[in-house]
């Protein structure tokens, strides 16, 4: 469900209006995460490391209200009580990806379930968007493995940066005897300030430590 928001009670109204109307712009913001104790969990527990890894970037974004904004179709803003994630493909014989969008679910065994059929019935297919049906409420997410990288930028040319989060994440290595995994969010600034992306990744690390 979309929820308008109470614009003479939001506290980022001002900011909002700002940076949609009068400065629109976005930014990255790239960090280091530590995988070492989770990748132990999920070796021990025979789960791979991806589909452990978005769901809790997803859930991560569902429990970010900055997050979950989006408009109506008269450009009044909101927030979506869920978020499902695009994800991306890559195609090994032309080098190219595509992307397949996939519900969220709370529950990682109902999560990794669908992520997987969903890869199965549409990985094969080429293109930009291979998975018809595509909600409203979606954020997205992508991997560079091939990568372990200091930082990332996005840009948009002619164009607004999108509301929701755009999420990438590269190859862990070992720095000073833990792995660490370079991440990126990039989103507008009508959405979120640093302070809020600074909260997503701290809970994100928080959860990494905890899960599985």
């Amino acid at each position: 469900m979309f929820r308008l928001i109470e614009m003479e009670q939001w506290e980022r109204r001002e900011h909002f209006k700002y940076y949609m109307d009068t400065l629109p712009c976005g930014y990255s913001l790239t960090a280091k995460l530590d995988v070492t104790g989770l990748l132990g969990r999920l070796r021990e527990q025979g789960v791979r490391f991806y589909p452990a890894m978005l769901y809790l970037i997803a859930s991560t974004v569902n429990g970010t209200r900055e997050f979950c904004m989006g408009v109506d179709g008269e450009g009044r803003p909101g927030f979506w009580d869920e978020m499902h994630l695009v994800h991306t493909v890559f195609h090994e014989d032309d080098k190219t990806f595509s992307d397949i969008w996939t519900n969220y679910h709370e529950d990682f065994s109902v999560f990794r379930e669908s992520l997987e059929r969903d890869i199965r019935e549409y990985g094969d297919k080429k293109g930009a968007k291979v998975k018809p049906g595509q909600p409203p409420n979606f954020f997205c997410v992508s991997c560079t493995p091939w990568l372990h990288y200091e930082g990332y930028s996005a840009y948009c040319a002619g164009g607004r940066p999108a509301l929701f989060p755009v999420i990438t994440f590269g190859k862990y290595e070992e720095e000073n005897g833990r792995l660490r995994l370079p991440l990126t969010v990039t989103i507008s600034h009508a959405a979120a300030d640093g302070y809020h992306t600074s909260m997503f990744f701290q809970d994100l690390q928080e959860r990494i430590d905890r899960a599985f």
